[in-house]
């Protein structure tokens, strides 16, 4: 017998009991943002390494050591995306979409990342990305968020997350500030874990959000990026903060909050929970302003945010909010015995599909005996079952039983569609 072959580690199916979850996640999204006024963009999971390179940063944790990279025939370097936003900003800069214009996009599918695979953290994921272009005011930052609470409500889950923002100020004043953290942290360099330690030459800001417990203790009596963010950016978050506050949105600011990626500045932001472990991140962005001007385009601001879909729907598992209708069940099963049942059964099936295009009938194929059909038809977990044999045919009638109480009923064929569609 031939060896199975297996899925690659961290690459995982997603098989029909968890497909109706992620539809009903993926429906509740699309629906929020086209309240918004957002569009859908789709992309190519294969771009040129150099946008991630340029886009992302070469120092990144992404770049340096995560990014699935191979050469096509043709020698060129192409790399499957491990992240949505460089390629959102280099399809829509393509396009010519940018420039002098204001965009509202949305977009979803997989990324892919090499890393250890572990519950909420797999090498293929797939996100859900929300973009926005040619607004540099803190009016569409707040937009955003507020448009992501919305979504949580939906879902149940705006209660069991929390919002972080911080804001990392202009290019310059990171650079000050980096300076600064380095000078202090070389001091203690023996301290630091070994992450940090090679950060400290390529990419130190990421070592405020290190989770080792002698590097934080290090960073305790660090220089604060708070202490050199300017008037604009400090100007740009209080108006921020204004907007949530107004709206009723929640937040605490953490200082130490500065995302992984080297494009943003300004804004960044974050929602995590409680309830996911050492996975507690949800959804995160911020402001990017300097990222279609870095790929190649003209100067444009532009702010994001991106969540897990995998971790989201992680989350609405383990706090049971997926709502009974999200979950696959049929409407109406159909049950035939012999050929000229068989036939009718189809034209009924049919006929109902037609009038209530939004009822599941599930109709059942193979043959079988009556006993088995009806054990399929309890199994389907269907509202109403229909059954047709010779007799009924002979007759012109259809037996419909209620599966939720076990009455069955004859119906002339020519009104069961009408019956049911009044009952469903």
């Amino acid at each position: 017998m031939a060896r199975k072959i297996q899925a690659i580690r961290g690459m995982n199916d997603i098989l029909p009991d968890q497909s109706s979850v992620w539809l009903y996640l993926e429906k509740t999204v699309a629906d929020v943002v086209k309240s918004y006024g957002y569009q859908q963009i789709r992309f190519p999971i294969v771009e040129n390494t150099d946008l991630f390179k340029r886009g992302v940063g070469e120092t990144t944790d992404i770049v340096e050591k995560e990014m699935y990279t191979f050469n096509d025939r043709n020698g060129e370097s192409l790399t499957l995306r491990p992240e949505g936003t460089a390629s959102c900003v280099r399809a829509a800069d393509q396009a010519g979409l940018l420039f002098n214009q204001t965009q509202r996009l949305w977009y979803m599918g997989p990324m892919f990342r090499y890393e250890r695979p572990q519950k909420g953290r797999y090498r293929q994921f797939h996100q859900i990305g929300v973009e926005s272009f040619g607004m540099g005011t803190a009016d569409i930052d707040a937009e955003l968020i507020i448009l992501s609470a919305r979504l949580w409500q939906k879902l149940g889950l705006l209660g069991q997350v929390e919002l972080q923002l911080n804001t990392i100020g202009l290019a310059s004043e990171r650079e000050a500030y980096k300076a600064a953290l380095v000078d202090y942290l070389t001091q203690f360099k023996d301290q630091l874990d070994e992450d940090s330690q090679r950060r400290l030459g390529t990419n130190p800001l990421r070592i405020l959000d290190s989770k080792d417990e002698a590097t934080q203790s290090v960073l305790k009596e660090a220089p604060s990026l708070e202490d050199f963010i300017g008037e604009e950016s400090q100007s740009h978050f209080e108006r921020l903060q204004t907007i949530l506050k107004a709206n009723g949105i929640s937040y605490v600011i953490n200082r130490r909050l500065v995302r992984g990626l080297d494009y943003y500045g300004k804004t960044v932001f974050e929602w995590v929970t409680s309830h996911l472990g050492a996975q507690a991140t949800v959804c995160a962005g911020g402001r990017y302003d300097g990222l279609v001007e870095q790929l190649g385009g003209k100067p444009t601001p532009a702010v994001g945010f991106a969540m897990g879909i995998e971790r989201l729907v992680l989350l609405l598992e383990t706090l049971d909010l997926i709502p009974q209708s999200a979950k696959f069940s049929a409407d109406v099963f159909v049950v035939s015995i012999g050929d000229d049942a068989e036939v009718a059964s189809f034209v009924l099936a049919e006929k109902l599909r037609e009038v209530s295009p939004n009822l599941v009938i599930l109709r059942h194929c193979g043959g079988g005996s009556f006993k088995n059909q009806m054990k399929k038809a309890d199994k389907s977990e269907a509202r109403f079952t229909l059954i047709l044999g010779q007799d009924e045919i002979d007759q012109g009638i259809c037996q419909v039983k209620d599966m939720s109480t076990g009455e069955q009923q004859s119906h002339p064929l020519h009104d069961v569609v009408a019956y049911l569609n009044s009952k469903l």
